[in-house]
């Protein structure tokens, strides 16, 4: 009698994994007729969370120019409450 391992993998576990740990994809493809090349791919790709993305140092600059984004709208966004606005900008 041989020791049997059932491990059940379910998507969410793979996705949870590929998000925690990331995935990256680098493929290069040539599709060529009697040997002349037609058209060239080149795909690079990588997925993962983004606090695996910052970790690894992808994607700093646009994470810092969203924020700061953000931040901006933010503040120039009215703020409402049930007896209305609460402050407002004056346009010059």
């Amino acid at each position: 009698m041989e020791p049997k391992s059932y491990t059940k993998a379910t998507l969410v576990d793979l996705l949870d994994r590929v998000l925690d740990k990331g995935i990256v994809i680098h493929a290069e493809i040539m599709i060529s007729v009697a040997g002349i090349p037609l058209i060239g791919v080149n795909l690079k790709a990588a997925l993962a969370g983004m606090e695996t993305m910052l970790e690894y140092g992808m994607m700093e600059e646009w994470d810092r120019s969203i924020r700061s984004r953000a931040m901006e709208d933010e503040k120039k966004n009215l703020i409402k409450d049930n007896k209305g606005y609460l402050w407002e900008e004056q346009s010059a």
